[in-house]
């Protein structure tokens, strides 16, 4: 079953030890996939290939601020919350926890 009413602007916030980390993600459904924008203060950057799987979405990220590094995405959707974790390979996983604004 896919997640329905995925598509919107949603507020998230990552923990980490350098600070929470604040951005909104823009998200556009297709069929069991999706793109997105993610926009916050270290940056703008593009999503696509992201998964959908039942309630949970899947996507990466490369960033380049504060340094070049994969990071990979998980979060479940109920209604309008979302709640997940960002893994940064050696660096650990990082609680993640939004809301739809739009």
């Amino acid at each position: 079953m896919r997640v329905s009413g995925v598509d919107g602007s949603w507020e998230i916030v990552v923990r980490t030890p350098i600070g929470d980390q604040r951005a909104t993600v823009a998200i556009t459904s297709a069929g069991n996939g999706f793109s997105a924008v993610v926009s916050g203060a270290m940056g703008s950057l593009d999503v696509d290939g992201g998964v959908i799987e039942g309630d949970t979405l899947r996507w990466q990220m490369k960033t380049k601020v504060p340094m070049p590094m994969t990071l990979d995405c998980t979060a479940t959707v109920e209604g309008d919350a979302m709640t997940g974790s960002v893994s940064a390979g050696g660096f650990g996983n990082f609680p993640m926890s939004g809301s739809r604004v739009s």
